[in-house]
């Protein structure tokens, strides 16, 4: 199944999470069952409502970066802690499905109806009437193009 996913992630997708709490992943987002990438991290984002999932590239990414914060730095060690209480390690099952805890779906307001957004080397999801809150008037043509200028598109 799958086997497509190179740890990039693009695209809106909505989907619906069932009463086990699983969740289908996009195809195209699905590692082989069987392999090495098939290994995600799910974490309780601390700046809104939703979940955000790392790949095993990015996982190594987020280690170091935690790694790097000082043990006297007690704000560090706090969103550590934070961050990390609500974290869980999981693979796609054969239906390319993951399950969401219920403290992930607690924290994010996880309904039946999510939508799963693709933001380049991992996926954030939402619950989509709060996501339709979110992006309603979210960024004007004007704002895009200054957007485009300062990533020099």
């Amino acid at each position: 199944m799958g086997g497509l996913n190179t740890g990039k992630f693009f695209g809106e997708y909505r989907h619906s999470v069932d009463d086990k709490g699983r969740l289908t992943i996009p195809s195209h987002w699905r590692p082989e069952v069987d392999s090495e990438a098939n290994n995600f991290l799910a974490l309780a984002s601390l700046t809104e409502r939703s979940v955000t999932v790392y790949p095993p590239k990015m996982i190594e990414q987020l280690y170091e970066r935690f790694s790097e914060i000082s043990m006297g730095d007690t704000n560090g060690q706090r969103a550590i802690r934070r961050i990390m209480a609500t974290a869980h390690n999981f693979s796609c099952d054969k239906q390319g499905r993951i399950h969401l805890t219920d403290k992930l779906m607690q924290h994010a307001g996880l309904k039946k109806s999510v939508v799963l957004l693709g933001e380049a080397s991992k996926f954030v999801i939402y619950d989509e009437s709060f996501y339709e809150q979110l992006t309603e008037g979210e960024v004007g043509v004007e704002d895009l193009a200054k957007i485009a200028k300062d990533f020099g598109f």
